[in-house]
């Protein structure tokens, strides 16, 4: 039986910096009782009987998390906090350049290599994904041994009043996802959305990515081996970051694994912006009040 073989792990990517935001919104007190936004994604995911926590955030959080999270979290769950640092490298590779960045969510995810070994969903900390997403995630891993699988979200419902947003829409066929391809100024106008940097339209019911992967442990050897690559090239250490998409979407084009896109059938909500912290309040506040959520969160 699977679940009494491999236990499912939800792995949440806190390390950014939120230079966008004005702080570091991973730790900001977004829920009715001061709770970070991660807390209900972990809570979501307790509730669907993931049994492992790993968060990757910067070296600098790393007992502050691990302090708050043990406080709070039933005591059967594993929980893992792990740094995200410039000097985890694969065997036998050195790195003597300069660099500020992190080397990528690829390389986030791929930091948490010796701590999971059955099936894991990535997420990113500071985005909502909404209850059913979990519940999908958790029947896709008990009913599938092999595929990947991408949790989509309408695309009209991800788009932001405040600006054009990036988004990765899918092209899908059948349940199998085909690609993801990243439209880097969408708007909607009138009935239909254009993307005013390719000037492409789209309808608004395209699936879109916001980045809920599910994952296999094979994934750990991919960004490992593009990691060597990436460091051999110093211009691509200059400017660039491995990013997991990118890795997902080499290995499908190779027929190494198979990607399902399946709908989240739940909501997303983000903060990129400051401007997106009221929003978020009023809706975590509004889904504690109507009882999907305990107030507070533990007890």
């Amino acid at each position: 039986d699977f679940l009494n073989t491999k236990i499912m792990t939800l792995l949440l990517m806190a390390a950014g910096s939120g230079s966008r935001y004005g702080k570091l919104k991973q730790f900001d007190d977004l829920g009715p009782n001061g709770e970070f936004l991660m807390e209900f994604a972990i809570y979501d995911a307790i509730q669907n009987n993931f049994e492992q926590i790993v968060v990757i955030t910067k070296k600098e959080n790393v007992s502050f998390l691990e302090e708050h999270l043990t406080k709070r979290l039933p005591k059967t769950i594993k929980l893992n906090v792990l740094a995200q640092e410039l000097t985890d490298l694969p065997d036998g590779v050195t790195f003597t350049g300069e660099r500020k960045k992190p080397w990528g969510t690829a390389h986030a995810v791929w930091t948490a290599r010796n701590v999971i070994d059955g099936p894991f969903v990535v997420i990113n900390a500071d985005d909502f994904y909404g209850q059913s997403a979990y519940k999908r995630a958790a029947d896709f891993m008990k009913s599938d041994d092999n595929a990947y699988a991408l949790l989509g979200y309408t695309l009209k419902n991800t788009l932001s009043e405040h600006g054009s947003v990036s988004r990765g829409v899918c092209e899908v066929k059948g349940d199998n996802l085909i690609s993801v391809q990243e439209r880097l100024k969408l708007i909607q106008k009138d009935d239909k959305i254009v993307d005013e940097d390719s000037n492409l339209n789209f309808t608004g019911d395209e699936q879109a990515s916001m980045n809920f992967w599910v994952c296999r442990p094979s994934i750990f050897d991919k960004i490992e081996s593009e990691f060597r690559l990436f460091l051999n090239d110093d211009d691509r250490i200059a400017n660039s970051e491995l990013y997991i998409p990118s890795m997902i979407q080499e290995m499908l084009q190779a027929n190494e694994i198979e990607v399902k896109c399946i709908p989240s059938g739940g909501d997303w909500f983000g903060v990129t912006y400051a401007s997106d912290k009221e929003k978020a309040m009023n809706s975590l506040k509004e889904k504690s009040d109507s009882g999907k959520y305990p107030a507070p969160i533990w007890n």
